[in-house]
């Protein structure tokens, strides 16, 4: 299967500044480029500006290469076109859909959250399915595709917009003990283009209709990975009363920051039985 571009070795996530980091790049990275160190590509003459330009996506490559190092990564060179669009189009925050749903309930204890009970209507979701010898792996490859249907390699031949957060579907053994190599990557289609999805150029990304769903979803900050993952599902299991009105062996993991940061943020989620 193509990888996308991303070659990836080793184990866990977390901060960057350990020994044994690996995990994939995201928006936060490109992000945390600052704007004093991209080119002013607004002056001078036209061919001066496409040296210029060309220069900064050869500064974000080569940015986006440096960190992917310290995770055991390594980034090709085909990607510094989507990295370039990538940064252009979300400086800051704002430009971010958050997927929407409507809150049903929480559950808290001496104030802190248990659980949230949401509800997702149904939405078109453009998703991959890949399966390395990690975690880690998949979801660092199934978001470079991603990325690049994003950013151009999709029937509008243009940039679509971020949301999020990017969601990865695992399934587990009964005993919720290991996880399987299949890793689903999804992410969520910008409302303006819900009634019409693009179409992926790459045939291993598909559009889907994910129907009106129920979740119980519970925050937690750190890297994600198979140890990490597996903890999270139990102790969400044991929050969740009777556990036997939710999915069992099926599981997603939502995340909103960069794997890389310490404090990571993101969320645990089960889906409820329809």
């Amino acid at each position: 299967m193509d990888r996308g571009g991303c070659q990836m070795s080793g184990g866990g996530g977390g901060d960057s500044s350990g020994p044994d980091n690996s995990g994939m790049i995201s928006l936060e990275d490109l992000e945390s480029f600052s704007e004093d160190q991209l080119s002013d590509s607004g002056n001078g003459s036209l061919e001066e500006r496409e040296t210029m330009q060309e220069e900064e996506s050869g500064r974000l490559l080569h940015y986006w290469q440096d960190i992917a190092r310290g995770h055991q990564v390594e980034v090709a060179p085909e990607m510094a076109e989507p990295i370039q669009q990538l940064t252009t189009n979300n400086q800051g925050h704002s430009s971010r859909e958050h997927v929407p749903f409507t809150m049903l309930g929480r559950k808290e204890k001496c104030g802190e959250l248990l659980y949230e009970k949401r509800q997702y209507e149904k939405a078109h979701w453009a998703c991959t399915t890949m399966r390395e010898e990690t975690y880690e792996q998949s979801i660092c490859y199934g978001f470079m595709k991603i990325m690049r249907y994003i950013c151009q390699q999709n029937s509008l031949e243009g940039y679509l917009g971020m949301t999020l957060p990017i969601v990865t579907v695992v399934t587990t053994d009964e005993s919720h003990s290991t996880i399987s190599n299949d890793v689903r990557v999804a992410y969520f289609l910008p409302t303006e283009h819900q009634a019409q999805p693009p179409q992926p150029n790459d045939t291993d990304i598909t559009i889907e209709i994910w129907p009106a769903t129920t979740v119980y979803s519970r925050p937690f900050t750190g890297p994600t990975n198979e140890v990490t993952i597996i903890q999270q599902i139990n102790a969400m299991a044991e929050q969740l009363e009777p556990a036997g009105e939710c999915v069992n062996d099926s599981f997603m993991v939502a995340g909103y920051t960069n794997p890389a940061h310490i404090n990571r943020q993101n969320e645990i989620w089960f889906l409820e039985r329809p």
